[in-house]
């Protein structure tokens, strides 16, 4: 992991264009050759980012970021504050709770629960940022993401889209619907989903765990 805090301009040509004008920001190097670049202000989420497969070209002055679909992201460094490198080992991986957990297991043991025609391809299907809770095919054959939360929140539906991003680059699975299922979904966060084409899916977990109900149940 390589972290740089500069005064740089961030200028981005590809499906869009996006201009950063000069600031103080975080540039953040990971070693899978993403490149994402963060505020003071913005929490986790990045101002502007590529992700891989894409490569980091660096010459005095600028930077430039760019993929094989000739998206580009070009750094101008005014002046350059920290530039340090960290090795950070194997990632475990994250641990979800328990209801979260089995919450993925029942909806993976019972996928037509999403509708029917419904398969299951695998769960924690990897992916270059982390694995997707489930893989499936809906009733007509197309792939379909799921990320299964415990509170369906806004970073839920973030992390969701940086997945369907990712695999929506794979011919074989594309195109890639997104699912964003949770026990409760909050109203931003349902917004945001459908904003972006995701289906949200409140699940009830005793109802798919079979205790108030032989049935399983939406809402």
């Amino acid at each position: 992991m390589r972290l740089v805090i500069a005064r740089c301009q961030v200028d981005y040509a590809g499906r869009l264009t996006a201009h950063l004008p000069m600031a103080t920001r975080l540039l953040l190097v990971k070693a899978d050759g993403s490149l994402s670049v963060h505020s003071d202000d913005r929490a986790y989420k990045p101002l502007n980012w590529m992700s891989p497969p894409c490569w980091l070209t660096e010459e005095p002055g600028v930077w430039t970021v760019a993929n094989k679909a000739g998206e580009k992201l070009v750094i101008t460094l005014e002046e350059v504050l920290h530039d340090s490198a960290h090795e950070l080992g194997a990632e475990p991986g994250l641990v979800k709770d328990g209801v979260e957990a089995h919450l993925q297991e029942l909806l993976a043991e019972h996928i037509t629960t999403l509708g029917d025609g419904y398969s299951l391809i695998r769960r924690e299907y990897m992916t270059a940022i982390g694995p997707v809770d489930i893989l499936c095919r809906d009733g007509i054959g197309a792939t379909v993401a799921v990320e299964i939360k415990r509170r369906g929140e806004i970073d839920g539906v973030e992390q969701l889209t940086r997945y369907l991003e990712l695999l929506n680059r794979d011919p074989l699975l594309a195109p890639v619907q997104g699912v964003f299922a949770a026990q409760l979904i909050k109203p931003q966060a349902r917004t945001l989903a459908e904003d972006r084409g995701i289906r949200c899916v409140t699940l009830d977990y005793d109802a798919l765990r079979g205790i108030e109900s032989d049935e399983f149940r939406l809402f």
